[in-house]
């Protein structure tokens, strides 16, 4: 258990790296301690973070600073790799999504903390907006009986404004593909919610990126859930100028709901046998990278629960288990699109 402040260094300081390392000095009990990232530290806009910097995680372990989490904020391919070096350091590790682009790298994830007794934070911020808390605790009483269909939504726009030639964004090794980089929080959330998946199914295409990724930018994905029920994932990064939606639609014995909105933001739906639908609260507005939208910025509750988990008040929101899932069921999906070429 930590006393006194939690010590972060933030590993990647992109986009996500710098909402990192802003929540970290925003949060009471967090001190930012080290920045590190490839690119030189003029070029990175961090001028603002009071924090020791350096171009490589070596020497940022080599510097021996008094740190207890190391935030991996790097690209896809690069997370269970500097995640295992970490660990192998004795630092907690925060590692951005997805935890690998295998799920034998997430299982030497794994094995690594709990050789050397450390937590693994994957990070799934949409887990708190305030309708994925409400449609939890709604399977998680019941209130829509039996499930018998989902259905997953994801259109987003991605266009030459993100995919730029010669970055990581777009490539196999780097990226990995559409569902680790844009959707693994919906999938994330539909594991969270239903379970894991069986006999997958799909048709997958890439209509508008031929030139700038190395995979599909659609897919039509149907399986059955463990559990019972059965589920379709339909999903683009094709949609013209600006993203489309985000939306969850799930019919039970007992009634439907759909969630929906860009972001899954919204409960658009909600007809449930002796149920009135409660007024929540706002959801927080998508991370805004400029020309193009991400997930909801709910990363100030990821160090909330990093803080709190390190001081023995709570436990992990997603466990390194469930990071693995994600990736898991992301690989499956894909070995069924591999088999067809694409």
């Amino acid at each position: 258990m930590i006393e006194g402040k939690v010590k972060f260094a933030v590993i990647g300081c992109g986009h996500i790296g710098k909402r990192h390392a802003e929540m970290i000095r925003r949060n009471e009990e967090s001190e930012l301690v080290a920045l590190c990232d490839v690119k030189p530290k003029e070029e990175l806009g961090i001028e603002d973070f009071n924090a020791v910097f350096f171009q490589s995680i070596d020497e940022l372990i080599a510097a021996n600073l008094d740190i207890d989490v190391i935030n991996i904020c790097t690209p896809n391919g690069l997370h269970s790799d500097q995640s295992i070096k970490a660990l192998e350091e004795n630092y907690h590790v925060v590692v951005e999504k997805p935890m690998g682009l295998s799920k034998a790298k997430c299982e030497r994830v794994i094995y690594k903390a709990l050789k050397a007794n450390k937590h693994v934070f994957c990070v799934m911020q949409n887990r708190y907006s305030p309708p994925s808390v409400w449609i939890k605790d709604m399977m998680r009483n019941k209130r829509l009986g039996d499930i018998l269909m989902v259905q997953l939504n994801c259109y987003w726009n991605r266009d030459e404004r993100y995919y730029k030639k010669g970055g990581w964004k777009g490539t196999s090794d780097l990226d990995g593909g559409t569902l680790f980089t844009q959707f693994s929080h919906f999938i994330d959330i539909m594991y969270w919610l239903f379970g894991d998946i069986s006999n997958i199914q799909g048709k997958f295409k890439d209509f508008m990126h031929k030139g700038s990724t190395d995979f599909e930018d659609s897919g039509l994905v149907s399986f059955d859930f463990v559990d019972g029920g059965m589920g379709c994932l339909n999903y683009s990064t094709a949609v013209w100028n600006k993203n489309l939606e985000s939306s969850m639609t799930i019919v039970g014995s007992k009634g439907s709901v759909k969630i929906g909105g860009q972001y899954m933001n919204e409960v658009e739906c909600c007809n449930v046998e002796g149920y009135d639908m409660p007024e929540l609260e706002a959801s927080n507005p998508p991370n805004d990278y400029g020309p193009y939208k991400g997930s909801a910025a709910n990363h100030h509750y990821i160090i909330e629960n990093v803080v709190d988990t390190l001081k023995g008040r709570t436990t992990a929101t997603t466990n390194a288990l469930e990071g693995l899932k994600v990736v898991d069921i992301i690989e499956r999906i894909y070995e069924v699109r591999d088999k067809q070429g694409y």
